[in-house]
């Protein structure tokens, strides 16, 4: 059975805890509509976008230059022009921005209710240290990433947990499920990769920078229950919301504070992982180097930090590149196309690490099998199997142990 002809999951499966919004049917109609408008564009329409640009726009670059496309900026220059590009392009972004709306609507009707639970959760824990003079750099609140109103810094209200909820809720819509019923499979597949990888690999200290939720850190404290993992962040909102979920799902050994990557609130050496998930394109790459240089400072000798993240250019084909590039222009992410430029070995080597520290590998998320049962006559986990969801391309370095006199 391929994946279009599966059977799709439905919003009213995702996880429940104590702050997640509750939706009426209509609600749930409208998530499970989106869902599979964003399925239909990629398994639909997408596939139109490559056969247009193979047929007729670059037969006609080509006749007019006398060679092919040279680069994803030129590709996109002659797509932009392409009808079945344009209308791909345009309800994917539609559906991106009914996602922001759909899951504001949900959340503010509630958000008193939203609010006193994680009240409950949050007030008087030491594992939530909220500091008023971090502020959210600029790069991380000039627009609205990803279509998100007000990003994931702006308060409505006071002790504000909106934009948290409304991340949480509308995952489900662009993932289609495929990061598993807490949208968490970025955390579980740093957890296998750490298991699979790093077998005898038993941290204490673990630091997961622009943590958002902490729906990537909680998979790595359940994983390691013995270890103390730190998330940090710098929008309030997001903070709030995270440590009252992970209080909520019976995880009680991450500390949510608010801190920039640029400055961790640490002394050398206090990690043995830092981790990010997704973090990198949505951080300027004037900031990036202080970030490294910041994650090289509070590793422990012999620690490892590990980054999952979308593939870089170098070496892609014009067209594939050109599509990966869509966020940049359409989407709100406006350091995607920069960041996927950034020699990460060089970053890397820059920041303190060794030369030959820097590695890059693939990682891939679990299904989850509350939405995708297995289908008949498809062995579990089998290539077929885990078609079902993202795999994604990850970088790291080992900091070498400190020598011995």
């Amino acid at each position: 059975m391929s994946r279009s002809d599966a059977p799709q999951p439905s919003w009213r499966q995702l996880g429940q805890h104590a702050v997640f919004p509750k939706a009426t049917h209509d609600e749930v109609a409208r998530f499970d509509f989106l869902m599979r408008l964003n399925m239909h564009l990629s398994q639909a329409v997408l596939p139109g976008v490559k056969l247009a640009y193979e047929s007729r726009v670059k037969p006609a670059f080509v006749a007019a230059h006398g060679r092919e496309p040279a680069d994803r900026h030129e590709v996109r220059r002659a797509m932009q022009k392409d009808l079945h590009y344009q209308l791909w392009s345009a309800l994917r972004r539609n559906t991106m921005e009914q996602r922001q709306q759909a899951g504001r609507s949900i959340v503010y009707r509630q958000l008193g209710a939203l609010r006193d639970a994680a009240d409950q959760l949050n007030d008087g824990a030491a594992t939530l240290k909220l500091d008023p003079a971090i502020r959210s750099p600029r790069y991380a609140t000039a627009v609205d990433i990803h279509c998100m109103p007000g990003n994931y810094h702006t308060e409505e209200v006071p002790r504000d947990i909106g934009a948290g909820a409304n991340y949480d809720a509308g995952l489900f819509i662009t993932t289609a499920g495929a990061l598993g019923s807490y949208s968490d499979g970025g955390g579980q597949a740093l957890v296998d990769w750490l298991r699979q990888n790093r077998p005898d690999f038993k941290p204490r200290r673990i630091l997961d920078i622009g943590c958002t939720i902490g729906h990537n850190a909680v998979p790595l404290a359940q994983a390691f229950p013995d270890a103390q993992v730190v998330a940090i962040d710098t929008a309030t909102p997001v903070l709030r919301y995270g440590h009252a979920r992970a209080r909520s799902l019976g995880v009680h050994n991450i500390e949510f504070r608010q801190a920039s990557g640029e400055a961790v609130p640490a002394g050398d050496g206090e990690f043995d992982l830092v981790t990010t998930a997704m973090f990198w394109h949505e951080t300027s790459s004037t900031a990036m180097p202080r970030i490294m240089k910041e994650i090289h400072r509070v590793l422990k000798p012999g620690g490892l930090t590990l980054h999952l993240e979308q593939p870089q250019y170098a070496g892609m084909a014009p067209f594939e590149a050109f599509m990966r590039d869509w966020d940049a222009y359409n989407n709100n992410e406006p350091f995607w196309t920069a960041m996927h430029e950034v020699d990460l070995d060089a970053l890397v080597v820059n920041s303190g690490f060794p030369k030959g520290a820097y590695f890059e590998t693939t990682m891939q998320a679990k299904v989850d099998r509350r939405l995708f049962p297995a289908p008949t006559g498809t062995e579990a986990g089998s290539q077929e199997d885990y078609g079902r969801t993202p795999r994604w391309t990850a970088f790291g370095a080992q900091k070498p142990q400190e020598a011995r006199a």
